[in-house]
């Protein structure tokens, strides 16, 4: 199971739904260029969501090299649904499913209009100027609060900085270009099953009218599948995999398990 992060979010996030997957499979979590232990990418290089994506895919070739191999269970939350669709359209034959969590997703108008560039962009604003004053952790206490105390401490000393904003306006480069490009060339699954999961509780930023429209992309990605599944967690807002981590990691596991149902 190889898991990705939402918008410059880094490994950390995932440590609550990898405990409780302990001993379901081999899990591996990490941080993409320029967030926690990771160096940026170069100058110039791209970190809008097709390069991501491919550098998902060279994650996955050096697994085949020093691991079992695959196949892959990919888990994409929010930012990250759309990188692990991308990454499994490229070499679909290694992977064995998708988990898609809250993902941010190309069918949902919303993401389109121009109010949300304004919430980006102040959103990114917001950020980089609580980095600078060392308030940035403060204002995710209830996120840290709910991980592991060592996962915790880790996303406290690297989560927060002044270098991961940077990192995160490079992801923001072009966010509706990056979804506009999904809505006209698809990625490709060939048949891959596909979990789609929902928050069931609005979020800071996400009031009822914009949770109504994503909760709807959400089940329209699920159909989508010849093997969709799609499921809403009542308790967990758009953290999901800090806010119901358990649930969360009992649908992935029950990817596994494809005969459970």
């Amino acid at each position: 199971m190889v898991f990705e992060g939402g918008l410059a979010a880094g490994r950390s996030y995932w440590a609550g739904v990898q405990a409780a997957l302990a001993g379901a499979a081999p899990t591996v979590v990490y941080d993409r260029s320029g967030l926690g232990r990771s160096p940026a990418a170069p100058a110039g290089a791209s970190r809008r969501l097709a390069a991501l994506a491919e550098d998902l895919g060279a994650l996955l070739d050096h697994l085949d090299r020093v691991g079992p191999g695959g196949p892959y269970l990919l888990v994409g939350h929010s930012w990250g649904g759309p990188l692990v669709r991308l990454a499994a359209a490229a070499q679909p034959a290694r992977v064995a499913g998708l988990v898609l969590v809250d993902p941010s997703d190309e069918s949902c108008e919303l993401l389109f209009q121009p109010s949300m560039r304004r919430v980006e962009q102040i959103g990114q604003l917001a950020t980089v100027a609580l980095a600078r004053l060392g308030l940035l952790g403060r204002a995710y206490r209830s996120l840290t609060a709910s991980l592991p105390p060592d996962a915790a401490a880790d996303m406290r000393a690297e989560g927060f900085t002044v270098a991961m904003t940077r990192t995160r306006g490079r992801e923001l480069e072009d966010a509706a270009g990056d979804l506009r490009a999904l809505v006209e060339k698809p990625p490709g699954l060939a048949g891959l099953p596909v979990t789609v999961v929902s928050a069931g509780r609005v979020s800071p930023g996400m009031p009822a009218s914009a949770r109504e429209r994503a909760t709807a992309s959400h089940a329209y990605r699920a159909r989508q599948s010849p093997h969709g599944r799609y499921v809403v967690l009542p308790e967990a807002d758009h953290m999901v995999l800090t806010t119901s981590p358990a649930e969360l990691a009992e649908e992935i596991r029950r990817m596994l398990r494809p005969d459970a149902d």
